[in-house]
């Protein structure tokens, strides 16, 4: 074989090679860069999830709060109420973009959550129903089941913590 043309095949070898290689590369690349975009989209989607939790908890506290009080002032109960709602409203839209950015296993986690929101909610709806007809028959009862009920949503929303921060690999 002629030196030249040992050396043109040798040449084109290592081209192809090295082709091949940034091929492989490039690819490796654009998926860890896209990995990356998807964690921090999930992330910044939890993290609004949790975010209007918070603020809608807060809120349902008011109104709890509120109407444990001996006499609760209906008015200040109402506008309350009123806060609590256009918040569970923020809640529920961040929760629309959790179940578009994660995976199936986080659907059920949130569900979860809601489920244990709406039966707080519940409690929260017939203490301000009793409160409002003036029946205290039921004022202990209610309060103890709220607490319990606020017990329950807390370890949901922990739950979804946890889940989340494996989705995203944080999970320590």
């Amino acid at each position: 074989m002629d030196a030249g043309l040992a050396a043109l095949l040798g040449a084109a070898v290592g081209s192809a090679a090295t082709l091949g290689a940034a091929i492989v590369s490039s690819r490796t690349q654009t998926r860890a860069q896209n990995d990356q975009w998807r964690r921090r989209h999930r992330r910044d989607a939890y993290a609004s999830y949790l975010g209007a939790l918070h603020d809608r908890d807060i809120a349902m506290d008011a109104v709890l709060d509120a109407l444990r009080a001996d006499e609760p002032e209906l008015p200040d109960v109402d506008e309350k109420i009123r806060r609590f709602i256009a918040l569970a409203r923020e809640v529920h839209r961040a929760a629309e973009v959790v179940f578009l950015e994660g995976p199936a296993s986080l659907v059920g986690v949130t569900e979860r959550v809601a489920d244990a929101s709406r039966g707080l909610s519940e409690v929260m709806r017939q203490m301000a129903d009793s409160a409002r007809a003036g029946d205290v028959a039921r004022k202990a009862e209610d309060a103890a089941l709220a607490a319990e009920r606020e017990r329950v949503l807390y370890q949901e929303v922990r739950a979804f913590r946890l889940a989340a921060r494996g989705v995203i690999g944080n999970a320590a």
